[in-house]
C-alpha cells in the first residue's frame, strides 16, 4: 500500500522547472512589449504621416485635390478599386504613403494591386506637393490621368506626364 503521506509532501515542494518556464514565458511577453512600444515611439513618419504635420498637410492637398473623373483624387482611387471588384477582379490598395524630400518638397504616393488576364500588375499614383505653393505636381503617368485635363501640361522630363 503506498504511503499517502509521502506524496502529500512531495507534492508541496516546489517545482523549480515550472518556475523557470513562467519566468522565460514573463519576460518574452515583456519583451515584446516593448518591442511594440520601441517601434510605436521610433517608426518613421513614411508609416505615420500623422505623426508629421506637415506630412499629413501633403497628403490632405492630394486626397482633397479635384480629379478628372471624381470629385476628389481620394475619390477616384477608391472608384477605381470599387469598379474592378465589381467586374469581379482581385484588386489590392497599398497605404498612402509620404515622404519628405527637402524643406516643404513632399512627394504622397499610393499604388493600386490589379489581376490581370495572367498575372497581377501595380498602377503607382505619385505627386509631388510643394506646401509653400499649395500645389501638387503628377509624377507618373496614373497620377496624371486622374487630374483634370485643364490643370495637365507636358512633362519633358517624363513623357505622358502631366504638371500644374
Amino acid at each position: 500500500m503506498p504511503d499517502l503521506d509521502a506524496e502529500v509532501a512531495d507534492s508541496s515542494k516546489p517545482d523549480s522547472s515550472g518556475t523557470f518556464t513562467r519566468i522565460i514565458h514573463y519576460a518574452i511577453g515583456g519583451l515584446l512589449v516593448v518591442g511594440a512600444l520601441a517601434y510605436w515611439y521610433l517608426k518613421p513618419a513614411g508609416v505615420n504621416p500623422m505623426a508629421d504635420p506637415r506630412a499629413a498637410e501633403a497628403i490632405a492637398l492630394v486626397q482633397t485635390h479635384r480629379s478628372e473623373h471624381a470629385p476628389t483624387l481620394l475619390h477616384a482611387i477608391t472608384n477605381r478599386v470599387t469598379e474592378l471588384q465589381d467586374r469581379g477582379k482581385g484588386v489590392r490598395r497599398g497605404e498612402w504613403r509620404v515622404e519628405h524630400l527637402q524643406d516643404d518638397l513632399y512627394v504622397v504616393r499610393v499604388w493600386i494591386r490589379e489581376e490581370g488576364t495572367k498575372q497581377w500588375f501595380e498602377r503607382d499614383y505619385s505627386w509631388q506637393v510643394s506646401l509653400s505653393r499649395r500645389s501638387i505636381a503628377a509624377m507618373t503617368p496614373a497620377a496624371a490621368d486622374l487630374l483634370p485635363k485643364e490643370l495637365r501640361r507636358p512633362n519633358p522630363l517624363v513623357p505622358g506626364v502631366g504638371e500644374f
